[in-house]
């Protein structure tokens, strides 16, 4: 199943893709894909409504996607998740995952504009597989239990302006992560049976059509279902919730590319999740 919303920002309406092309309006289900609507097991109601054929089809020709799932309680982002990517920036493999925070209201439709703040100059691109909470996850027992607890997987970007999280951090990364429009998210909301498993999708982002990233989530030193269960002895995992996994090697902070500027257009694609593109504008 894949969901999605579309609509005007603030105004998005929650919709089934299906694999024929069509669209299905899911208000008659939920007002929106949000923490209640999956709290209230509403993947199932969903599903159920598909299976029944009783949803009526909406043509979403024209109208902007917007994220997924709305509003997050938290983006919970896992940083140098991949070796090749913690060594393009000189450093070791971590021995535990590496987490930090973005504000929620990061989190932007997979299209839209990314947004450059005021005197930046170090602002890169970091494709990733995110999961979607679905089910609150605290101590988890192991984590043979984790992807029980996720909804569905979905591309994002974790745009970081690198000065603000490196330089000038004060030692905490979220003030380079958290800029507005940093977190594009989308476009669908995808269940697990959808896809052959969160550990085999490959991954790839491009620059104004070149080619930067391009990778296999098998390559992830923490893998997804790790990531939940360590996350959870920590923190508490509810609805809704959305965890950045990690980038691998490709992006700015290597040396090896520009980094991005007004103008420049920015695609990431992961297989079974579509793709996203988005051009930088200036704040």
């Amino acid at each position: 199943m894949r969901l999605m919303r579309v609509g005007a920002p603030g105004a998005e309406v929650p919709v089934a893709h299906i694999a024929d092309g069509t669209h299905l309006d899911l208000r008659p289900v939920t007002a929106d894909i949000d923490a209640a609507f999956l709290a209230a097991d509403g993947m199932a109601r969903a599903r159920a409504a598909i299976a029944e054929g009783s949803l009526p089809t909406i043509d979403i020709a024209g109208l902007r996607v917007g994220a997924p799932i709305a509003r997050p309680g938290v983006v919970l982002c896992i940083g140098m998740n991949y070796a090749a990517h913690a060594a393009e920036g000189g450093s070791l493999p971590p021995e535990h995952p590496v987490m930090f925070y973005k504000a929620p209201n990061t989190v932007v439709g997979p299209y839209d504009d990314v947004r450059i703040p005021r005197g930046a100059t170090k602002t890169d691109w970091e494709v990733e597989l995110a999961a979607v909470i679905g089910t609150t996850a605290r101590y988890l027992s192991s984590p043979g239990e984790a992807l029980e607890h996720v909804a569905g997987y979905t591309i994002s970007n974790d745009v970081s302006e690198r000065a603000l999280q490196l330089e000038i951090s004060g030692g905490q990364w979220s003030k380079g992560k958290s800029c507005e429009t940093f977190n594009p998210l989308g476009p669908w909301l995808v269940t697990p049976d959808e896809i052959a498993g969160p550990q085999t999708l490959g991954l790839r982002s491009w620059v104004n059509g070149d080619a930067r990233q391009n990778s296999n989530t098998k390559d992830m030193i923490f893998d997804v279902a790790t990531l939940i269960y360590e996350l959870s002895q920590v923190t508490v995992l509810e609805p809704g919730d959305v965890i950045n996994t990690g980038t691998p090697e490709g992006v700015a902070l290597s040396g090896r590319f520009p980094y991005l500027a007004a103008g420049d257009e920015i695609t990431l694609e992961i297989d079974g999740l579509g793709h996203q593109r988005q051009r930088l504008v200036s704040a």
